[in-house]
């Protein structure tokens, strides 16, 4: 099944419409939407290295345009669809004590979230009901989406061959460790956050 979702991607990675998809995961993963945009950024750069780099730039691009949507959700909808989100992430009672933290560490915990597995849409949506200075998250958004999304270009760009290689050969284990990954990011919201 993993080899055939990989074959998919593939495909999906070589169509004409694959930028646009790519913006639509990436813009509404930082809303709402619980796949990263790396499942298609990776199948993407590693079926047209040549443009690994626009790709990134789209993804970036996307998810801080998600993110603003994500923080207009948590400003101006937390009562009614930001409070679900949260609650499907079951982090209603510590959620209040987060939103606190952000009163002195809002930029760092923007950047910590862009960069790594963290679910990056609780962040957004806890910068707008925290009421996060609109462009200290806009500036953390744009510095930790793009160091993610243009390290992954730049380690697919150099190392494309040999990733896909190892990609291939390894699947199952590559699908495991960026499961374990992926549950680590969620794990790590409900129980140390």
């Amino acid at each position: 099944m993993i080899r055939a979702v990989y074959e998919w991607l593939m495909r999906l990675a070589a169509h004409r419409h694959a930028e646009w998809a790519l913006a639509l995961v990436s813009f509404v993963e930082s809303s709402v939407f619980p796949v990263p945009p790396d499942a298609m950024l990776i199948p993407m750069g590693l079926a047209r290295r040549d443009r690994v780099f626009r790709y990134a730039l789209v993804a970036t691009a996307s998810s801080v345009l998600g993110g603003l949507a994500g923080y207009l959700i948590g400003w101006l909808l937390y009562d009614s669809v930001g409070q679900a989100i949260v609650s499907f992430y079951g982090l209603e009672e510590k959620f209040s004590t987060f939103v606190d933290w952000y009163n002195e560490h809002g930029a760092l915990i923007v950047l910590f979230a862009g960069i790594t597995p963290f679910p990056y849409k609780v962040i957004t949506i806890a910068s707008g009901v925290a009421e996060l200075d609109i462009w200290v998250f806009v500036v953390a958004s744009v510095v930790a989406r793009g160091l993610r999304f243009f390290l992954v270009a730049a380690l697919l760009f150099w190392f494309g061959p040999q990733a896909r290689r190892i990609l291939e050969n390894h699947l199952g284990w590559v699908t495991l460790a960026l499961g374990i990954l992926l549950v680590g990011g969620f794990i790590a919201v409900r129980y140390v956050f």
